[in-house]
């Protein structure tokens, strides 16, 4: 009730046959709204469309506002996205119902930071579960790219850490999981909040997710964290928050209430963008189907 589409993403391993429904993903989100009003499940509804969106994922809302002009959805616009080439229209994108996406809770172990293999670590969960770890802690500057996954010994011991952060989150035996993702944070350099290197949890992301930005968007106000001290904000219950990243920077506008131990994440805002690469029909024989191949 209450929403105009439901929205189940499937993380496909391309080294392995293996498929994990667990969590969701907010850029692929950003196409729900141009999809669902193209494919007519929802209404053009003037020059700005709003799409209420369930992910089955996380059992969130997310609400779409997608720009419909003339009755159809506009994709070309001046909307740039750093490390997405070129721009388009924008879609904003505000996630709801996003504290404890999957472990019931924004600090799933009770403590804003714990001891793991002699680590100071953060396991937080809003929108995205994470294992958050200061990158200087690890022995990194923290603005690396790929020399932190070509350091296998560095990524053995992460991955030792996020097995041991999922069971204490309540996520069970993660080795097959992609979730935990796990953060790697450092003092912004460029004007930001934050500087996060995202690891998927095993590859780099090359820019950032956005629901793993949400996820660091919190971490960076919530007091006592692995960020505090490190990132930069004013400490307001709305704020716009500027996550740096490999590719440049993404922007959370973030709503919170309460305070220090107490406090919650009532929804974030980002601006997204979505390219129609294709649209295309398989035909496939009724013989496939009559005899059960």
């Amino acid at each position: 009730p209450g929403v105009d589409v439901e929205y189940l993403f499937a993380q496909v391993s391309i080294d392995t046959a293996r498929v994990d429904t667990a969590p969701s993903c907010g850029n692929m989100l950003a196409g729900v709204g141009p999809f669902a009003i193209e494919r007519g499940l929802i209404p053009v509804q003037g020059e700005t469309s709003r799409v209420r969106i369930f992910n089955v994922n996380t059992a969130s809302r997310i609400e779409a506002l997608v720009q419909t002009p003339g009755g159809t959805v506009r994709y070309d616009g001046a909307q740039q996205i750093d490390g997405v080439p070129g721009s388009a229209a924008p879609i904003l994108l505000n996630f709801m119902d996003i504290v404890g996406s999957k472990c019931g809770a924004l600090l799933p172990t009770g403590q804003p930071r714990e001891l793991i293999d002699g680590i100071e670590v953060s396991c937080i969960d809003v929108a995205m579960p994470m294992l958050m770890l200061r990158a200087s802690d690890l022995g990194l500057g923290g603005y690396e790219t790929e020399a932190i996954v070509r350091d296998s010994a560095r990524m053995q011991r992460i991955e030792r850490i996020r097995i041991e952060a999922g069971k204490r989150m309540g996520l069970g035996d993660v080795r097959e999981s992609v979730i935990p993702k796990v953060g790697l944070l450092a003092a912004p350099r460029a004007g930001g909040t934050l500087s996060s290197r995202y690891l998927t949890p095993h590859a780099l992301h090359a820019a950032h997710a956005v629901t793993g930005a949400i996820c660091v968007a919190s971490c960076a106000v919530l007091p006592g964290s692995v960020a505090d001290g490190l990132a930069m904000h004013d400490g307001t219950s709305e704020q716009q928050l500027r996550i740096e990243h490999p590719s440049g920077h993404i922007e959370v506008r973030l709503e919170t209430e309460g305070s220090g131990a107490a406090l919650s994440v009532r929804s974030a805002g980002l601006v997204r963008t979505a390219r129609k690469i294709m649209d295309g029909v398989v035909f496939i024989p009724a013989s496939v189907w009559t005899s059960g191949g």
